[in-house]
């Protein structure tokens, strides 16, 4: 069913790797209107560290029947993070769902570096530990074969959502096609490795990503008062919802930078000819099934790392001082990521020099540089729209703006992947209108800062 909810409340799970949340938005205008929160860390008891599939679930349908009471809710969108999937047995899990930061994939890395399809098919980059699907599930085959034996489904992390709301078995290529080795993204059909592996009879035929599934379940409807005809999303992967509310744009090519855990620059009307398999490049797949040259690194992560834990916001003035010292972070602070994934972390100048907010000016400036790298990678549009907290960052921003030369538009929505979640039940519409600019950062020479940190991160002499 594909009926799009005009009027009423949508509730959107939102799985993020760190966060989960539960944001009720308005249908008709996307306003939030309240949004609930719990962190999202792994189990780490069990065969190997996992999803809290059990505490999130409790969460959701405690959330659900809170909102249902407070607001009424119409309809449920679905949007996780990627490199995730339910192996099911039946109506059960069959194995944990892996924590895609588990190392255990690497114990079979180079048996498996032998069955994966080529970059040129997949357009899906071989990535460190459980970052590709594939990889997980190679893995978790060889090391736990009579648990494996018993999986009758692989299910994609948004479609599991549904699946526990609506008991229907879905995929979606937005899902699938997030450097998983799974999909080949040009031929919209999955790829050599399924097949190889025998594991077609397991992966369900994708539904097109704006696809409703419905009934929901009895049980669901009377845990949460909502009624059993409640529209549900078939779910999208986190980074492409976020492009969403841009998909009917304009002509010409737009870069939507989507910020978490991750730092993603995709861009739409892009070309995937410069992507480097070798600097965490790929192509995603957007809602409308079109390959999107796509660079990202672990952005959020680093954040903390390079500021420190309750970093205050960084000013001109403190950016100035990191500039004309020639400070620098210099990557990769999560090694195996990014562009420079062989570097590790560190820094270049008087660290000790740096108040607080000097650090924070010095990661903000870093991710700058480094967003400014992947847009080597993935193309830079004609504008860039930034998504997610980073949208709240007004150095890196500006910063931003003058290194590519292109207007940076800010979201000031701060749920813009709830609200792209939400539009595959509203309909996706003729584009969103841009956000306003920042002024480009002027306060000193930020264009010699930057040549000399790439002379830096590449080590050249």
């Amino acid at each position: 069913m594909t009926d799009n909810i005009k009027t009423g409340n949508i509730a959107v799970i939102d799985i993020g790797k760190t966060n989960a949340k539960l944001v009720a938005l308005d249908a008709a205008s996307g306003a939030e209107i309240e949004t609930l929160r719990r962190g999202n860390a792994p189990v780490t008891s069990g065969p190997y560290p996992h999803c809290d599939v059990d505490g999130l679930w409790h969460f959701i349908l405690d959330g659900l029947k809170t909102l249902h009471a407070r607001h009424g809710i119409d309809a449920i969108a679905i949007t996780t993070h990627g490199a995730t999937a339910a192996l099911l047995s039946g109506d059960t899990l069959a194995m944990p769902v892996l924590d895609y930061e588990h190392a255990g994939p690497e114990e079979t890395a180079a048996e498996y570096g032998t069955v994966r399809p080529d970059f040129s098919e997949t357009l899906s980059p071989r990535l460190p530990v459980g970052l590709n699907l594939g990889a997980q599930l190679f893995w978790q085959a060889r090391t736990f074969p009579e648990a494996f034996a018993g999986v009758t489904a692989i299910v994609p992390y948004p479609q599991y959502w549904a699946f526990r709301l609506t008991g229907r078995i879905v995929s979606e290529r937005t899902s699938l096609g997030c450097h998983t080795d799974l999909w080949n993204p040009v031929e919209a059909r999955y790829s050599s490795l399924v097949e190889r592996m025998d594991w077609q009879e397991r992966l369900p035929e994708p539904v097109a990503t704006t696809d409703h599934l419905s009934p929901l379940c009895r049980d669901i409807a009377a845990a949460t008062g909502l009624s059993e005809a409640t529209p549900v999303s078939c779910g999208i992967h986190d980074s492409n919802a976020s492009l969403v509310p841009y998909l009917g744009h304009r002509e010409g090519a737009l870069t939507v930078i989507s910020s978490g855990t991750w730092t993603i620059a995709m861009t739409l009307g892009g070309t995937t000819g410069n992507l480097d398999p070798a600097r965490d490049s790929l192509a995603n797949v957007d809602a409308l099934g079109r390959p999107v040259p796509t660079a990202r690194f672990m952005g959020g992560r680093e954040y903390g790392l390079i500021a420190g834990g309750n970093a205050p916001e960084p000013s001109v003035a403190d950016a100035v001082a990191v500039i004309d010292a020639g400070i620098m972070a210099l990557p990769s602070w999560v090694e195996g990521t990014g562009p420079f994934p062989g570097e590790k972390g560190r820094w270049h100048g008087d660290i000790d020099a740096l108040a607080p907010a000097g650090r924070a000016a010095a990661a903000s400036l870093y991710l700058a540089l480094m967003t400014t790298e992947t847009l080597t990678l993935a193309g830079q549009g004609d504008d860039i729209v930034v998504e997610g907290p980073l949208a709240q960052n007004g150095l890196y921003c500006s910063a931003l703006a003058t290194l590519t030369g292109v207007p940076v538009r800010p979201s000031r929505d701060a749920t813009g992947t709830a609200k792209g979640a939400a539009m595959l039940l509203t309909g996706l519409g003729s584009g969103a209108p841009l956000p306003d600019a920042v002024a480009p950062f002027t306060g000193a020479d930020i264009a010699g800062f930057a040549k000399s940190w790439r002379a830096r991160a590449r080590q050249e002499p």
